[in-house]
């Protein structure tokens, strides 16, 4: 054989893998957006069957269906999901310019502190509930608050922020970085005139999407205590509180089967609030990349 037709037989060889790597990718892709647009077809399904303005603006009730609604749950999920961001993102945000920007590099300490954080965003929620119920509930006194639910869902977040913070700080070329060294800035100035605001739409895209499959969390809702049926809405960070995760769950457990639909109807409020999170973190991306280019 010669050495044109091994070339050619190598070359039609790594063409076939080619073709059965893409093949491959494009049918996980295809399955993985037909079991989402299934489940989304489905809730949206049943759960515009349910919603309207009574069940939107109506408070839960175990006796008549016709007259539950999710208007507590609405707003104990915005509460707990604001509570959230304000513990997740602030800390996660200084903490990854710390470990990105001022920490030594070759540190043993900060190795382990950044495996640590990556294991951390593994752990699975439940744990996340149960330290939620020992330290805020608990030991601090918060009770099945709006607080002690925001702190633990930050909790549950801030690895993730921290991760997702510092591979945008990352994204920012080191020349950006020595163009202003050059120029005698010190390096607070450096990273607060240089890198932050290049690296902020990233930070923040990340951390409204984490937060936003936060709101969906229900184990540590559960063990934090948050009610199942409220006929108030929370005046202040401290009052008790329902959320649309844990009404979807009473509903869907429930005997009753007009109640169960109901369920749907929760499912479908949550999955909206979620789109808008995911909406404003698009937007803010896209106002601040139109702002900071390089």
């Amino acid at each position: 054989m010669s050495d044109a037709d091994i070339r050619g037989s190598l070359s039609f060889t790594r063409r076939v893998k080619g073709w059965l790597g893409t093949g491959l990718l494009g049918i996980g892709a295809f399955g993985a957006l037909m079991a989402l647009g299934f489940l989304l077809f489905v809730i949206v399904r049943n759960g515009l069957a349910v919603v309207d303005w009574q069940f939107l603006s109506s408070y839960p009730s175990t006796r008549s269906a016709e007259r539950a609604g999710v208007l507590p749950g609405i707003v104990g999920t915005i509460g707990v999901g604001l509570a959230s961001m304000v513990v997740a993102i602030p800390v996660g945000i200084a903490s990854a310019v710390y470990l990105n920007e001022f920490a030594t590099t070759n540190s043993r300490t900060i190795s382990l502190l950044r495996a640590s954080i990556a294991n951390l965003a593994g752990v699975p929620s439940v744990v996340f509930g149960i330290l939620g119920l020992a330290l805020f509930v608990r030991a601090l006194a918060l009770g099945n608050s709006i607080m002690a639910a925001g702190l633990t869902l930050g909790l549950l977040t801030l690895p993730i922020v921290i991760v997702v913070s510092e591979e945008s700080l990352k994204s920012v070329p080191n020349s950006m970085r020595e163009a202003a060294y050059g120029l005698g800035a010190t390096p607070w100035q450096v990273v607060r005139n240089h890198v932050l605001p290049y690296s902020l739409p990233g930070m923040l895209t990340g951390s409204i999407l984490a937060l936003s499959r936060t709101m969906g969390e229900t184990a540590p809702l559960i063990l934090i205590g948050a009610v199942a049926y409220t006929a108030f809405l929370p005046s202040s960070p401290l009052d008790s509180f329902t959320a649309l995760p844990i009404q979807a769950f009473i509903w869907a457990f429930d005997a009753r089967a007009e109640f169960q639909a109901l369920a749907w109807g929760a499912a479908f409020v949550l999955i909206v609030l979620v789109l808008i999170g995911n909406l404003a973190a698009i937007l803010l991306r896209d106002r601040y990349q139109r702002r900071y280019r390089w």
